[in-house]
């Protein structure tokens, strides 16, 4: 098979939006579709009265209308909400999820791969996380009734992925192991998916997307090979210096001077062991400017996110690009890899910008709350109830989930901050409007020299991203 060799990646939560996944694929690229909150995503643009009527136009080919009236009924306003007033509320992702979310988070999903392959025969992958696993099975039936072509998974070790894809292709139900702290065994919890139980019939398979495993060590392809459901179709060997979450260093944990984990020889993938695995692998993590390195070293080709992230088709909101791309040009942007932001305990990696939760002083203006729920951890407790623990939420609460109080320290809601990114921040009663939360890889050297290259423009398109990445 011919795979791209330049893979758009897909990042956070609505940056790798359908827009710019057209626009790379439509450029003989892999364009890639942020999976990550598709179902809150969707709720909030209808609750604006879904400008452009993009969500109604990929509406009218999903193939339940049922379904489609139910979601429009719950949140469709038409001309759009008032702009003062709180977002309606999403159901939070349990082991047990609602009818109604289910629903929801097939049709996102299929959505967003519609309008992403609409009009083109180009490539769309969709990238999703092993660390939030609920909406997963309903996240990847929705992307696979769209036709997805890839779906890459990191954050975790998705051992499982492949036989669902392998299921739903089949219009079989599917399975997850869910990862539940004080559990006794690890197969005590697990989700299904049955689609013609949850979403309705179909009679026809569906096309079997290729699936690329985000890594970052020997050790884990190796095991994925050995040891998954079914084919893993590849590699894609993120490193350190990659922007968002970054897997934690191996060994001791030791943080430098700045405060920020230090990554060491171990933290290297060896490409020779990776080669002997037998399939493509893609280099990601400061490889903007370095493709012709890239398959020299035996890679097919590279994944891109940070300078796709700031380029016109994204979906950071506009003031946020203007002031980032304004630090980078001046060479004064500083990305820190925060040991401590996230509550999944994972490093993430921070862009320093003003007005955002980045400042320990303005976060602390915020009430702490988890009402968007995605980075949660069920928790078995003794008498076999589950709950469902944010190292974000309000401390007390923690603690009654089993939690520590000093793995509260310093935790910031990704969930609410990185949709304030995309422009969708909740306001609260009191009338505080989340912030944003900005990443970005810690490399912004090919950003700088594409701004120098464009002279006096302050933005730059997809196709200046891959032009320069091919010269």
């Amino acid at each position: 098979m011919n795979h791209p060799k330049i893979i758009q990646g897909g990042m956070g939560v609505g940056i790798s939006n359908w827009r710019l996944a057209k626009a790379v694929s439509e450029q003989g690229h892999l364009g890639v579709v942020s999976g990550v909150f598709l179902n809150l995503i969707m709720a909030r643009l209808l609750q604006l009265g879904d400008q452009g009527g993009h969500i109604s136009r990929a509406c009218k080919y999903f193939p339940f209308p049922e379904i489609v009236r139910r979601i429009y009924n719950r949140y469709y306003i038409k001309g759009g909400k008032i702009s003062n007033k709180p977002f309606k509320h999403v159901p939070m992702f349990t082991l047990n999820p609602e009818q109604e979310l289910l629903e929801l988070t097939v049709l996102a999903n299929f959505v967003e791969i519609f309008l992403a392959k609409e009009g083109h025969d180009g490539i769309i992958g969709v990238n999703y996380l092993e660390k939030i696993q609920m909406p997963n099975l309903a996240s990847i039936y929705g992307a696979m009734l769209a036709g997805v072509d890839y779906v890459l998974m990191g954050a975790g070790i998705p051992r499982e992925i492949p036989k669902v894809l392998d299921d739903f292709s089949k219009q079989q139900e599917a399975s997850l192991c869910i990862n539940v702290e004080g559990a006794k065994n690890k197969n005590d919890f697990q989700m299904h998916f049955d689609p013609e139980k949850i979403i309705g019939k179909i009679n026809y398979p569906l096309k079997r997307p290729q699936f690329l495993a985000i890594i970052a060590s020997n050790t884990l392809a190796l095991s994925l090979t050995q040891k998954s459901s079914g084919k893993i179709d590849g590699f894609i060997i993120e490193g350190s210096t990659a922007g968002g979450h970054n897997a934690p260093p191996r060994g001791q944990f030791q943080l430098s001077e700045n405060g920020e984990p230090i990554y060491g020889e171990r933290d290297r993938v060896d490409l020779e062991k990776i080669k002997t695995l037998g399939l493509p692998f893609w280099l990601a993590g400061s490889y903007a400017s370095r493709l012709q390195e890239a398959l020299n070293q035996g890679a097919t080709g590279i994944q891109v996110g940070t300078p796709f992230a700031f380029c016109k088709e994204s979906g950071l909101s506009p003031e946020l690009k203007r002031q980032a791309l304004r630090l980078i040009k001046a060479g004064e942007a500083w990305v820190f890899t925060d040991p401590k932001a996230s509550p999944t305990g994972f490093p993430f990696k921070v862009l320093l910008l003003d007005g955002t939760i980045s400042s320990e002083t303005i976060y602390e203006q915020r009430e702490r709350t988890c009402d968007l729920g995605f980075l949660q951890t069920p928790v078995r407790h003794e008498d076999r109830n589950i709950s469902y623990r944010c190292h974000s939420e309000p401390v007390s609460s923690c603690c009654r989930k089993l939690g520590i109080p000093e793995d509260t320290t310093r935790k910031k809601c990704l969930c609410n901050g990185l949709m304030a990114n995309i422009g969708l921040p909740q306001v609260r009663g009191n009338g505080y409007v989340e912030l944003p939360l900005v990443t970005a890889g810690a490399d912004l050297s090919f950003v700088a020299k594409l701004l120098t290259n464009l002279g006096d423009s302050d933005e730059y398109t997809s196709y200046d991203v891959i032009s320069h990445i091919q010269s």
